[in-house]
């Protein structure tokens, strides 16, 4: 994933959303218009420099703008490349592109429940569609200046961290989303950095603490009471403390950093909160914490 060459300037930003069929531009492209983003649906391509031209002629009037550019622009697809090296030779403005997917299990599900054709197999089998959607836009992705894998997402988390990831673009600061997670659920696939912490005691056998998560106090003192868990914890933010100023000095714009544990709902949360607001206190960074499983299985 190559980090987009133009670096947030005095000219306007520009956010070009694509990817899957299925894998929730829609909900992306919402998501930036509640950020005040100008945004336009399936424009083709080749028109991406010409309003790169209106942009820069409005003098700031057009300042964040977001673009939907996917299949179904079919023929004027393959001008995507050259429309952005065009804009990064000719204009000010600040591109990046985020490419939305999810697994092909996921997305047949999804178009089975909205009763949908996949665009490239109107009259046959969605997966057949997917697969080849994947092999066409495989450049594209690797190319990508942003990842997210919507598979485990609800509409609401996407909207979420959509939010996370671009609410800050004026200011400049590195976005920092802290996420917990059950191993057992898998590790989330966007993640930059990820801890395992299930070497600390479990709250899960204290049968009081068993139906709360992190983020209740008695369950939060109990994983923090423990030497291990200072000691790690110690050892943890010094590192971070070192590794997110590189990220922001190679011009990374966001670092996902997973803390896990067996269910994702006692350790991993209470450490991510604490995570949340030690590192939320710098102002070079812009901290959000999110919990992926801690509500699964609450009994």
């Amino acid at each position: 994933m190559l980090e987009g060459e133009v670096s947030p300037g005095t000219g306007a930003t520009l956010i070009i959303i694509t990817g899957m069929s299925g894998a929730g531009k829609t909900i992306a492209v919402q998501s930036l218009e509640d950020l005040g983003f100008f945004c336009v649906d399936n424009l083709p391509p080749v028109l991406i420099p010409k309003f790169a031209e209106l942009i820069e002629q409005s003098n700031g009037k057009i300042g964040k703008v977001a673009l939907v550019i996917d299949l179904r622009g079919r023929e004027f697809f393959t001008a995507l490349s050259e429309s952005l090296n065009y804009i990064k030779d000719h204009f000010t403005i600040h591109c990046e592109i985020l490419f939305l997917d999810a697994t092909d299990s996921v997305l047949v599900q999804r178009y089975k429940e909205s009763r949908r054709r996949h665009p490239l197999a109107p009259e046959g089998m969605p997966l057949d569609g997917i697969r080849l959607e994947r092999k066409m836009l495989e450049e594209l992705k690797n190319s990508a200046t942003q990842v997210l894998n919507t598979s485990t997402m609800k509409p609401a988390q996407l909207k979420e961290r959509i939010i996370s990831r671009f609410s800050h673009l004026e200011s400049h600061m590195l976005s920092v989303n802290i996420t917990s997670f059950g191993f057992k659920y898998g590790i989330p696939i966007d993640a930059d950095l990820v801890f395992d912490v299930r070497f600390l005691p479990n709250p899960h056998y204290i049968d009081h603490l068993r139906p709360n998560t992190g983020q209740n106090s008695e369950v939060y003192e109990y994983v923090m009471k423990w030497p291990e868990t200072q000691a790690f914890l110690t050892k943890l933010l010094d590192m971070l403390h070192f590794l997110i100023p590189q990220y922001r000095k190679e011009g990374k714009s966001q670092v996902i950093i997973g803390i896990g544990c067996t269910g994702g709902k006692h350790r991993s949360v209470a450490i991510s909160e604490y995570l949340g607001k030690m590192l939320g206190s710098s102002e070079t960074e812009a901290v959000t914490v999110s919990h992926r499983d801690a509500d699964r299985d609450r009994h």
